[in-house]
């Protein structure tokens, strides 16, 4: 992979509502976070003329901004900086003139996306930060309107509309909003949408939003439900909830809009044609809700860069990465969660059998290994709370590839110390949670607690577990040691009453040298 002297990628994004300035850092390791984040509203789509120019007022702005930008990356030492542009820059007819303009006067050269680039980039930051295989992406931006079609993760069709929220808005509600406007508007996306045959998929496959106004209606939707869990990232609305939404939002007046919880004041007018593109969308494929990605096309660009090195454009897996960037960042020992895991993993098979709890083997098995690379994160913070820390991060930070509620399960499961302790953590999240969810989750923390005991010392002193016999009551485990188990033994002994509970049986533990297995 091509690394900087300070590791520093910047992608200035020239888009046709907003401009913004993100710097990401990538290390040796393969690491990468963001550093800095700024966002301005420049609205270009509002600058083109009646002739088709960027008119001067547009320009001054860009420069303006981009003058700005060129502060805070040179102030960083920022060598490696990709600038990109949208719809707005790419109708401009003048477009050459102030790409040479920009480019005299800061040195940057500028990147005008074409219709496939913007929908592929969109594309590209779905698949390498969600688990879907299939399913449809939609980017309303401020002049036009990217869809696309992947199927296995592959792209298979796309097309750009030459209309975005602000450009609908300019046509429709320009001299304001009535019924017959959002009729019109209704009709005029029906009819935009018809042109696609590929839309018309025999299969049911979620529509997964892109930008700023798909983040606004899922902020806007979290407010209105009071929705417990932190993060937008797969952040997933019913259809019908939907609708009911998009209601609300038509009806609305633009004093009500100004107060709404969730929504930029720069999006109070452009919301209502962008939320109508997306429930016209779902509606038209038949989706059963709509769910929203905060990865787009700058971080399209950013993975296609970060990938280049592996020759792929593609995680292999998008969960196993999301993880792997957490542990890098919390500097936790991956051979000790290998090792943690594959001792959950061995326990959880011996004990399943006599548990009463319902659950799927995979699913289950699944959750004990994620929740192993996460393992009371919490003690970078504090030891003392490592628990309550540890849920704290997973309920505050996103998991790419996970679903909201399959991060709050990781969450309970490995930060558990006690069935009281977790179902005080999951009170404020019951709108989540099914009583059979908590008897899993409650079962799986169990388990992990003890697979963390058996290795107190870090030093793989529990080498593994052996088949567990059943006497009456009584379940004795085997456990099978390489180094002196006397830390382990005495964690353990504090830990074991809460699977027993679960079991409604006893747990013995028995300590035999390795070499006797």
């Amino acid at each position: 992979m091509y690394f900087l002297s300070n590791n520093y990628y910047a992608i200035i994004d020239m888009g046709s509502n907003s401009f913004r300035l993100v710097i990401n850092q990538i290390d040796q390791n393969g690491r990468y976070k963001e550093l800095h984040n700024y966002k301005t509203v420049a609205r270009l789509s509002t600058f083109i003329t009646e002739k088709g120019d960027l008119s001067g007022e547009g320009i001054n702005i860009t420069i303006d901004t981009l003058e700005r930008f060129k502060d805070i990356i040179t102030y960083h030492q920022v060598k490696k900086v990709v600038v990109i542009a949208t719809a707005a820059m790419r109708k401009a007819s003048n477009r050459d003139k102030v790409v040479r303009k920009i480019k005299d006067k800061f040195g940057m050269n500028i990147r005008i996306l074409s219709e496939y680039e913007e929908a592929y980039y969109g594309y590209l930051a779905v698949v390498n930060s969600t688990t879907f295989k299939n399913g449809f992406t939609v980017d309303i931006g401020g002049g036009s309107t990217e869809i696309t079609l992947f199927k296995d993760r592959e792209l298979k069709h796309y097309h750009s509309f030459p209309f975005g929220a602000i450009t609908l808005y300019q046509t429709f509600f320009q001299n304001g909003r009535t019924n017959e406007s959002i009729t019109s508007l209704k009709q005029f996306i029906k009819v935009q949408l018809d042109t696609l045959p590929w839309l018309k998929e025999k299969e049911t496959l979620p529509v997964i939003g892109i930008g700023g106004s798909a983040r606004n209606l899922s902020l806007i939707h979290q407010y209105q439900t009071e929705y417990p869990l932190a993060g937008i990232h797969q952040y997933e609305i019913p259809q019908q909830e939907l609708i009911e939404i998009n209601q609300m939002l038509q009806q609305s007046t633009l004093e009500e809009r100004m107060h709404l919880e969730g929504l930029s004041k720069d999006r109070v007018e452009i919301i209502i044609p962008a939320v109508e593109v997306i429930k016209s969308l779902t509606d038209y494929v038949q989706s059963e809700s709509f769910i929203m990605s905060s990865k787009g096309l700058r971080d399209g660009i950013f993975y296609e860069q970060l990938l280049k090195s592996m020759e792929a454009d593609r995680f292999p897996n998008v969960v196993e990465e999301s993880f792997y960037q957490i542990t890098e960042k919390y500097q936790i020992n991956q051979e000790n969660v290998t090792h943690i895991s594959t001792l959950a993993k061995q326990l959880h098979q011996e004990l399943a059998p006599f548990s009463e709890v319902d659950f799927d083997n995979d699913y289950a098995i699944m959750l004990l290994a994620q929740s192993a690379k996460v393992l009371y994160i919490g003690e970078s913070i504090n030891n003392e709370a490592s628990s309550q820390n540890t849920f704290y991060l997973l309920t505050n930070m996103t998991i790419e590839g996970l679903s909201h509620k399959e991060r709050l399960a990781v969450a309970l499961i490995s930060s558990f110390k006690s069935k009281s302790k977790m179902l005080q953590y999951a009170k404020p999240y019951n709108k989540l949670l099914e009583k059979n969810d908590l008897k899993l989750y409650e079962y799986l923390g169990s388990i992990m607690k003890i697979a963390y005991s058996l290795d107190r010392t870090r030093r793989r002193a529990i080498a593994r577990i052996g088949p567990v016999k059943q006497k009456d009551q009584n379940l004795l485990i085997p456990l099978f040691y390489q180094e002196d188990p006397f830390f382990e033994n005495i964690q353990i002994s504090k830990h074991k009453k809460h699977i027993e509970k679960i079991l409604k049986h006893t747990v013995d533990l028995q300590y035999l040298p390795v070499n006797e297995f």
